[in-house]
């Protein structure tokens, strides 16, 4: 790994910069580089939505998705891998979660980007408030697997 390669995973409380994270996935030795962008949208389940909160556990979901790197540094040939998740009050069109993975091979890029999106979805300590066009707002728990999963349905 090259000087300005990373493997990361941090919440941030303020608007994601793509241009400032691409350079991080830099390296001579990759051929392939993979990035994800989660964008809020107008809607969800057949309801217009108007804007989303995400809150966070932070330290906690830092801590799960420095392993959720790790893992896929494991089973995929990474050279690179840099993940950062919003919190706080998201617009529609806002960036609420950036994932980006450097490989020699595109195929361990592509893996690897896939696997780290849908385990901080799976896993990770953070919420959504949807804000509906009706007035309404829900509160939706990302995490449905791995223990924070579980301390959510025993709550």
């Amino acid at each position: 790994m090259s000087a300005n390669t990373a493997l990361t995973f941090r919440i941030s409380p303020t608007p994601i910069d793509p241009a400032a994270l691409r350079p991080l996935l830099d390296d001579a030795t990759a051929g392939a580089c993979v990035i994800f962008e989660g964008w809020v949208r107008n809607h969800n389940d057949g309801r217009p939505v108007l804007s989303l909160e995400y809150e966070a556990f932070s330290a906690l979901a830092e801590k799960e998705g420095a392993r959720i790197i790790a893992e896929a540094r494991e089973k995929f040939a990474i050279t690179a891998a840099t993940a950062i998740h919003r919190v706080g009050h998201l617009q529609i069109g806002e960036l609420a979660v950036w994932v980006g993975v450097s490989s020699a091979h595109r195929d361990g890029a592509f893996g690897a980007c896939r696997y780290i999106i849908d385990e901080a979805k799976a896993r990770l300590p953070i919420w959504k408030k949807e804000h509906y066009a009706d007035g309404a707002s829900a509160w939706i728990n990302c995490a449905t697997r791995g223990d924070f999963a579980d301390a959510a349905r025993d709550a």
